[in-house]
């Protein structure tokens, strides 16, 4: 973002899409901050997501951590970085020895779906959900207690919802980017979350929503396609899917066969 702020970046008041302006106008900061990335990636040995500023057209890198990942998400790395040498195998397969196999999955939409999207924005939080629509922290827990996870749908997504957030089965703000602080939340909580949609309009004294004209009462059903970064009107259908091919990778390093030419 230019001319902020780390308060602007992490508020979710803000969208954070100013990457490619940076590339055209910082182009020394940028590519210093390409070439960063593989560098620290090698350094401490994992993925890692970093903080960084720019100021009078100077990259200043603040700091550097192990990035924060699904299981789906800790299996690749893990197997991507052996493959590029990295890593060793055993070391892999120790940092994923905590993850159950059997319960690494994703869920996406199922082919021929046909449903148009209403809206496409940012996602923060993979996977695909379907619930009646909540506006605040009450509705939420109203639909919550019947037996029905909301989707909670905020202009802003701030670190005041986080109650909500946590017995929604997703969310998605109006403004906001993925690196704002409740994002983060929800995406650790594991919850399907898009930010920055801007065709959103909410009507709180009426209890309606519009996405790009599609008038939507609270109650009403809506999905979030975080693969994708879709929202649709109504229920989809969705299939749960397995790391077929990164499993069987790490069931051979387990017997020590060689893998597979390409």
């Amino acid at each position: 973002m230019f001319n902020s702020q780390g308060e602007d970046v992490v508020s979710g008041r803000h969208r954070a899409d100013d990457a490619t302006r940076m590339a055209q106008l910082l182009t020394e900061a940028w590519r210093d901050l390409v070439a960063a990335r593989p560098l620290l990636e090698r350094e401490f040995g994992d993925a890692q997501e970093l903080e960084f500023t720019v100021e009078e057209g100077k990259l200043f890198l603040l700091q550097t951590r192990a990035a924060k990942r699904t299981p789906w998400a800790a299996l690749r790395i893990a197997v991507e970085q052996v493959r590029e040498g990295l890593m060793e195998r055993e070391a892999a397969l120790e940092r994923i020895a905590q993850l159950n196999p059997e319960g690494i999955t994703r869920t996406r939409i199922a082919a021929g779906q046909g449903a148009e999207a209403l809206a496409r924005v940012t996602s923060a939080g993979v996977g695909v959900v379907s619930g009646p629509i909540a506006l605040d922290a009450d509705a939420a827990r109203r639909h919550a207690d019947r037996g029905a996870p909301p989707i909670l749908v905020r202009d802003d997504l701030s670190t005041s919802d986080i109650a909500a957030i946590n017995i929604a089965a997703g969310v998605l703000s109006r403004r906001g980017s993925r690196t704002s602080h409740a994002a983060v939340i929800a995406r650790q909580l594991g919850k399907v979350c898009l930010v920055g949609c801007e065709e959103l309009v909410i009507d709180r004294q009426q209890r309606t929503l519009r996405i790009a004209g599609r008038l939507l009462h609270e109650g009403a059903s809506l999905s979030l396609d975080g693969n994708e970064g879709n929202v649709y009107a109504g229920e989809v259908r969705s299939v749960v899917e397995r790391p077929e091919e990164l499993l069987a990778e790490i069931a051979r390093w387990r017997t020590q066969e060689p893998a597979p030419v390409a």
